[in-house]
Order: structure tokens, then C-alpha cells, then sequence
């Protein structure tokens, strides 16, 4: 469930692996762009979801903190992100859950494992911004400076960041520039570079040899943002690894089953 989703890969992902695992298994999508609705649908929604059976739902943008206020209750891991992106429907209860931020940090591990990691700028400060960023601190980043088109949102990350890992670990800024200068890399966490938002949250002059940039976007997997790294010499990681991985955490959620991560990367790659 989410705005502008359609050229979404996870349903044929998750179908893929049900069938694989001998399950009838079935996953729609519920575009609120295509059907003409916003956030305030989603009370309607999740209860269509329970009386029609629905093993759980998946969350993304624009309804992964609007939506926690509808929920019975929440795991420790999304509770402590103030973001859902899976919800389980089970014996009449609601219950939040949060993958994205174990989907990140295990796509990074495998993309980007040796990258230095004092300095980090992340766009984005988002349900999504606060999985990432958690992850982030999670493998070591020494220091997270967060840039968003609503200030507040930054700087409320950053102290619940902060109060979780430590002071100093985190802080809101303005000045893009300046946070490039001093940075490793960087991490796009919001909705530029979709196919419904084209664009880049950064100037491609800011982008030098000497930066990873990772992008959480897969619909494309080839971001504008990716392809001026890539041209100017940087390392990059798609948005299709976090893709995969969170769905690896909510597939083992909805099903009770262990689902095999390597072939759904593999089914992902071949899509």
C-alpha cells in the first residue's frame, strides 16, 4: 500500500517465493494514486483488509507513520523507528512491523562492506529516512547529518537518534554544501528519483570520485542520482538490495516460513 507504486516488483517477488515454497500465495496492489485516494483512507483500507482475509500488508510512502495511530500494537524495532512498513493481520489485531531498516543494513553489507563511514548525509528523514539511518548507525557510521524539505522532521530524527545511539551521532542541517564537503558518503532516502518523481535531492556538481552514494529507490533501479555518481567515479548501491531483504522479513511475517533470500534475489534480478 502506497502512492505511485505500479511499477512495484514485490508482488511478483513474493508470489514467486510462495510458489517456490508449494503456497497459494497472493500479494495486489493498493495504489491510493490510482485510486484516487490519500492517507485518510487508510482506516477504510486496513479494515477491508481484515474482513477480506489479508495475511498483512506492506507500507510505503506516503503511509508509514500515518498509519501507526490505526494499529493494535507495534514490535520493539518499529516502535523504536516510529515507522511501519508491514503489517500482520492476525486474530483480529493489527500489528506493526518494521523490515526496511534490517533490508538496508544487509543490502550495505553486501555492496558496500569496506566503505569509510565517519561522515554520512542522508536525504530523507521520512519513515524510510528513520529505518535508514538507524541502519546507518547500527554498522558503525561515525556521524549522520540529515537534510530534509521539512526541517522539524530532521531535527525530531536526529534527537530520537541521538537519545538511541548517543550524542552527537546525529544532527539536522540546511547547508548542503557544506555537508557534502565534509562527507563519506550519502544516502537518498526520499521519494526523488521514482518514476512518479523524477529528479535528484542533491546538485551533481556536489558528487566527487571519493563518495559512495546509495540510493533506496528501485523503481527505477537506475536513479538519475545513480547515474551521475556512477559517471563522476563514485561507488553506488541501488535500492534493489533493500528491496529484496525487506521483503525476505516480511514474507517470514506473513508466513511463519523461512524464505530462501538467495533465490529472491536471484527471482529479483531476472525481473
Amino acid at each position: 500500500m502506497g502512492a505511485g507504486i505500479q511499477a512495484s516488483r514485490t508482488p511478483r517477488l513474493h508470489e514467486r517465493e510462495g510458489a517456490e515454497q508449494g503456497l497459494r500465495y497472493v500479494y495486489k496492489l493498493v495504489d491510493l494514486e490510482e485510486l484516487g485516494l490519500d492517507v485518510s483512507a487508510l482506516p477504510e483500507i486496513l479494515t477491508s483488509a481484515q474482513r477480506f482475509g489479508f495475511a498483512g500488508l506492506n507500507i510505503t510512502y506516503p503511509c508509514k507513520q500515518a498509519v501507526i495511530p490505526l494499529l493494535d500494537e507495534l514490535s520493539p524495532d518499529a516502535a523504536a523507528l516510529g515507522a511501519v512498513n508491514t503489517i500482520v493481520l492476525k486474530d483480529g489485531r493489527r500489528i506493526g512491523h518494521n523490515t526496511d531498516w534490517w533490508g538496508f543494513a544487509e543490502s550495505f553489507k553486501r555492496e558496500l562492506p569496506d566503505v569509510r563511514k565517519d561522515r554520512v548525509v542522508q536525504f530523507g528523514a521520512g519513515g524510510a529516512g528513520a529505518a535508514v539511518a538507524h541502519a546507518l548507525l547500527t554498522l558503525g557510521v561515525g556521524e549522520i547529518t540529515l537534510i530534509d524539505s521539512h526541517e522539524e522532521r530532521a531535527r525530531n530524527l536526529a534527537a530520537a537518534l541521538s537519545e538511541r545511539f548517543g550524542a552527537g551521532c546525529a544532527s539536522a542541517k540546511s547547508d548542503i554544501v557544506e555537508a557534502m564537503a565534509n562527507a563519506d558518503g550519502m544516502v537518498n532516502t526520499t521519494p526523488l528519483g521514482m518514476a512518479k518523481y523524477p529528479g535528484m535531492p542533491v546538485p551533481a556538481e556536489l558528487l566527487r570520485s571519493d563518495l559512495w552514494i546509495a540510493d533506496i529507490v528501485y523503481f527505477p533501479l537506475e536513479t538519475e542520482l545513480l547515474r551521475q555518481a556512477r559517471a563522476r567515479g563514485c561507488r553506488t548501491m541501488s535500492g534493489g538490495g533493500m528491496a529484496v531483504f525487506q521483503a525476505v522479513g516480511a514474507f517470514r511475517l506473513f508466513t511463519d516460513r523461512e524464505p530462501d533470500a538467495v533465490r529472491m534475489l536471484q527471482h529479483f534480478n531476472e525481473m
